[in-house]
């Protein structure tokens, strides 16, 4: 069993001290809780796939292609004309 000294700001040790008084654990017990909780927070995070990642971006409203990247070629050919009026 390894001992470690740790440092804690004060509203770190209030809140150590608020969560030892509330639910009666001992400080040992409230750090490895704390711990294994980050533990399988980290696990969820590996397991996130592209869509979940990309589902919370805020990308904003978008719209503004005139369309789709298929057509790129035909529209762009299709603008040069337009521009310069051939």
């Amino acid at each position: 069993m390894g001992i470690r000294t740790v440092r804690l700001d004060d509203d770190t040790e209030r809140l150590l001290s608020q969560i030892t008084q509330t639910t009666g654990i001992s400080i040992s017990t409230a750090f490895k809780k704390g711990l294994r909780a980050l533990q399988s927070e980290l696990g969820k995070e590996k397991s996130r796939r592209s869509y979940a990642v990309y589902k919370e971006l805020d990308l904003g409203p978008g719209g503004y292609a005139i369309a789709s990247s298929s057509d790129t070629k035909k529209v762009v050919k299709d603008a040069i004309k337009r521009k310069l009026g051939r």
